[in-house]
C-alpha cells in the first residue's frame, strides 16, 4: 500500500535519494520518501542521525542561533554570535554587505 503525503495529502511517497544542504554546506545524498506531488522529503530516525553527524563532521552543526537586536544612535545593531562570525570569515573593520530578502536579513562577507 503507497503511503499518502503526509504534507500535501495528494501524492504518494516513493523511495529515492535527496542531497541535503545545511547553511550552504553540501552534506551529501540520504535515502529518503519522496513525495510524488510536492516533493517534500522524510528521512527515518537513522538517516537524520546521518545527516547530523555529517553536519558535525563539517563544524557546521548548531550554527543557527538566535540574538537580540539592540539600538546604537539612530540605527538597529545585531551581534554575530562568534562562531558565525568564524564561519563566514567576519572581523571587526571588514566590510559586510547587508540587505533584506523577503522576511529574512541577507549579510555577506565582501572580498
Amino acid at each position: 500500500m503507497k503511503m499518502k503525503c503526509p504534507v500535501c495529502e495528494k501524492g504518494t511517497l516513493k523511495k529515492g535519494k535527496i542531497k541535503e544542504m545545511m547553511f550552504g554546506v553540501y552534506l551529501g545524498e540520504f535515502p529518503a520518501e519522496i513525495c510524488t506531488k510536492c516533493n517534500e522529503s522524510f528521512t527515518d530516525e537513522k538517516t537524520t542521525r546521518a545527516i547530523e553527524e555529517a553536519a558535525k563532521k563539517k563544524g557546521i552543526w548548531g550554527l543557527g542561533k538566535k540574538t537580540k537586536i539592540t539600538k546604537t544612535g539612530n540605527s538597529l545593531a545585531v551581534r554575530i554570535p562568534k562562531e558565525i562570525a568564524n564561519f563566514l570569515r567576519l572581523e571587526e573593520g571588514k566590510e559586510a554587505y547587508i540587505h533584506p530578502d523577503k522576511d529574512k536579513l541577507i549579510i555577506e562577507s565582501v572580498g
